[in-house]
């Protein structure tokens, strides 16, 4: 369900819908369909919002949002210009085989504003427009401009309404084209708009403590950051206070500096989250605030939204947790690789303020590791490995970097969990309908487990005794442990389970063992942490009219947040997937060895090459290759514009000779 569709369904003032949607809203009103009732706009009682769902016979079917409904059936002379995937207003008319039907009254939220296509020739020289997801032909024009006189493999962004080419990007031989493809396909964005880039550089560049009396001068404190060698914007830095066993938590003050409605927040909420690819990062907020002001940097004041917790020093509890505004002064930017060698060492050979920092780091590193054994009591390690891309100036993948995770970033991790606990707590009363804005992940279901354990039957896996998700989860990992196939079979486990999401009623994170969690330490990347700070602060003030608007809105906002995240993650992957198939299409013919790392049940399979770059994943026949196995495989094709490659199988490889690889 689109936020939109969320806030029609649940009631909404006419002032809290958003821009975009403002002419559809009044549509709607015109028509009849949503009405006021206590002051609030919802839905009539003949009218459904929700996603539609195309069937092969051209049948839609409106998805049901409770279990009392069913979906709504809708017939192809009911469509209008309803498109699979889109969000839709239906009025029920009439019953059809004692099944409720609906017509579609309105596209409220479409699924795709414009496809990504191609220009192409087939085997037989007919000129082509193909769509870059699927490979399939469509459609495309442009006024005054005869599409064949383009070089073949033009990329074009297409009107999905019109057909009308909206922008030329490139050609396919040409890597550059790449950023703008997987950017588009997911609807991220690059540059700001002048409006929202004129309100960043009107904003103050330097603290000054005298503006801001009211908030708790923290500037004594020898707070520091860890980051990535390559970060250019500090979310937080971490302080600990030794005798009194309380550790602070200092997060960039967004909040203060991007308020409700300013073009600065509209683009935020329009973006959701950074994006990162591995040669550039596209920020949510403008450069001018996200590695200036917001930014905690060494040796400058700054503004800072504070989370003080104290614990027992036996059993680390938490005993006593705080939220405040503070004005903060960073004496040192550390970044991971420094911090292992300090922990590696123990601080030899440290001298002036990195010394003094060691005196409450090293401790407080110590502490973090038995959090986080008291923490895999009840939640999860699942071992994932990142692979990190080198791309070169021509846009060409040059070089991969398995990275791991390491005592810094165990460090860093186990602070920000205490944090994002103690703001998820504030929200998580004992009553049913009590609202904030959750990081949830719910338990797996047991089936999903329980096919998974058929697969892993393959390679020799059992797990005969267990009573739960938790325990079987525990014993596929145990068993995986004794066979070497720890990481591979932990890849496994995370696709049976579900993703991570944003919610506004909490059910707990079943990954980390927690009843409450939320997302508060990132700010500047996340605009579900902006919204958090605004939360925690209209209650620290007592602000009930901002806190009530902000409830009203919240499991609208939690639809917006999430589907975003599901884009950036994709834009992120697509990306990558883009640069290994242009690696691959330079070495087609060549052998190389493979680990299979999944059996499809339409007969194929993927495995992962052991090759002079990392992480690139082929696709097979699996007819002739079991789960796990190490063999040797040839590749045989390689589509840049679908970003695929296709690999044939050569042998299998004994075990002597993959201990070689």
């Amino acid at each position: 369900m689109t936020p939109f569709a969320i806030q029609l369904m649940n009631g909404c003032l006419a002032s809290d819908i958003e821009q975009e949607n403002q002419n559809t809203f009044q549509a709607l009103q015109k028509a009849g369909a949503i009405e006021e009732v206590d002051g609030l706009w919802r839905l009539g009682s003949l009218y459904r919002a929700g996603r539609l769902y195309m069937g092969k016979d051209g049948r839609g079917y409106v998805e049901a949002e409770f279990k009392e409904q069913r979906d709504l059936l809708v017939e192809p002379d009911h469509l209008g210009d309803a498109r699979h995937g889109d969000t839709v207003v239906v009025k029920r008319i009439i019953a059809r085989r004692g099944r409720a039907s609906g017509k579609v009254l309105m596209v409220i939220d479409k699924a795709h504003l414009f496809t990504i296509a191609y220009t192409h020739r087939d085997e037989s020289g007919n000129f082509m427009i193909l769509d870059i997801r699927t490979g399939e032909p469509t459609y495309a024009k442009m006024e005054g401009m005869d599409l064949k006189a383009f070089k073949l493999g033009t990329v074009l962004k297409v009107d999905i309404d019109t057909d009308n080419v909206l922008e030329v990007f490139g050609t396919l031989d040409d890597p550059k084209v790449d950023e703008k493809i997987s950017l588009a396909l997911y609807e991220r964005e690059d540059a700001f708009p002048e409006a929202c880039v004129t309100e960043a550089v009107e904003v103050e560049s330097e603290v000054t403590r005298s503006e801001h009396p009211d908030r708790v001068d923290l500037t004594d404190l020898d707070f520091c950051t860890i980051d990535p060698v390559t970060a250019k914007d500090f979310d937080d830095a971490i302080y600990f206070d030794l005798k009194n066993y309380t550790l602070y938590v200092a997060i960039a003050d967004v909040s203060h500096y991007v308020p409700y409605f300013t073009e600065i927040d509209k683009e935020a909420k329009k973006r959701g989250f950074t994006t990162y690819f591995p040669h550039k990062s596209f920020p949510m907020l403008p450069r001018e605030l996200s590695e200036n002001i917001c930014s905690l940097k060494p040796r400058v004041d700054r503004l800072a939204f504070v989370s003080k917790i104290e614990l027992d020093p036996n059993t680390l509890k938490p005993l006593h947790e705080e939220f405040f505004e503070a004005i903060i002064h960073s004496k040192h930017r550390f970044n991971y690789d420094q911090v292992d060698e300090i922990i590696a060492t123990e601080g030899r050979d440290t001298e002036g303020t990195v010394a003094r920092l060691l005196t409450w780091l090293l401790p407080l590193q110590k502490i973090t590791v038995r959090l986080r054994n008291t923490r895999l009591k009840e939640g999860f390690d699942f071992r994932t490995d990142e692979t990190k891309l080198t791309i070169d100036a021509n846009h060409l993948l040059v070089g991969t970097q398995i990275e791991t995770g390491t005592p810094s970033h165990s460090l860093v991790e186990e602070c920000m969990l205490l944090a994002n606990q103690a703001a998820a707590k504030r929200f998580a009363g004992e009553e049913e309908d009590q609202l904030g804005i959750f990081r949830i992940h719910e338990p797996p279901q047991l089936s999903k487990l329980e096919e998974l354990l058929v697969q892993l039957a393959s390679v020799g896996l059992y797990v005969e005794e267990y009573e739960d998700s938790p325990s079987l989860i525990r014993a596929i990992q145990k068993e995986a442990e004794k066979m070497g196939l720890a990481a591979e079979v932990d890849a496994m486990l995370i696709k049976s389970l579900r993703q991570a999401s944003y919610a506004a009623h909490n059910v707990g994170h079943f990954g980390l063992g927690y009843r409450y969690y939320s997302h508060f330490t990132s700010p500047i990347r996340r605009y579900s942490d902006l919204i958090l700070h605004r939360m925690i602060k209209a209650q620290l003030q007592d602000d009930e009219q901002e806190m009530e608007y902000l409830l009203r809105n919240i499991e609208s906002l939690c639809a917006r947040v999430s589907e975003l995240e599901r884009k950036e993650v994709k834009s992120e992957w697509d990306f990558r997937d883009r640069k290994f198939a242009r690696w691959a299409a330079t070495r087609i013919g060549e052998v190389f060895g493979a680990e299979v790392v999944e059996i499809g049940e339409s007969g194929d399979a993927k495995a992962v090459l052991h090759a002079d770059v990392q992480g690139v994943t082929v696709h097979l026949k699996a007819d002739q290759v079991m789960l796990f196995d190490h063999i040797k495989v040839r590749i045989s094709e390689v589509s840049i514009p679908q970003a695929f490659i296709q690999c044939e199988f050569v042998e299998k490889l004994s075990r002597e000779e993959t201990e070689l690889i």
